[in-house]
Parts: C-alpha cells; structure tokens; sequence
C-alpha cells in the first residue's frame, strides 16, 4: 500500500471531519464511531476523485468497502490502475 495514497486520504478525512486524530488507527470503521455521514462521505469522494485523479461511481459505491482509511487506500489503488 502506497504511504502517500494513505497520508492524502488521512488528509481529506482531517480536512472534511475537522478532527486531528481521524486515520491514527487506519482500521477505525469510520461509519461505525460517527466520523463520516452521508454528507461528509461526498465530500471525501469528491476529494479524492481530485487528489487522485479517479472516479468513483456513486451507483458503485459500497460503504463497506470504503468504512476505514486502509480499505480507502486498496480501492483508491484499485481505481488508480
């Protein structure tokens, strides 16, 4: 797993959730513990269709393949390729 994918979502995660300690346990189901809402999930998607350079089909999108920051960082590697 690329350390710079996963410094970048840390980084949209902190961004769009105001919260400095978000990504210090990259298994943390983000879902689960209140840190992403539905609003708050489109603004991380957006973001990192931008900083990545993918995209994201919403119709696609499954939370449970996205709920912590690793499984971000495998699907944003999936994406990139």
């Amino acid at each position: 797993m690329d350390v710079k994918v996963k410094e970048g979502i840390i980084e949209i995660l902190k961004d769009v959730t105001g919260l400095d300690d978000v990504g210090t346990n990259a298994d943390e189901d983000l879902f689960a513990d209140g840190i992403l809402d539905s609003m708050a999930t489109v603004e991380v998607l957006v973001a990192l269709q931008d900083k990545f350079d993918i995209q994201v089909p919403v119709s696609e999108f499954d939370r449970s393949q996205w709920s912590t920051v690793n499984k971000i960082a495998d699907r944003v590697g999936e994406l990139e390729e």
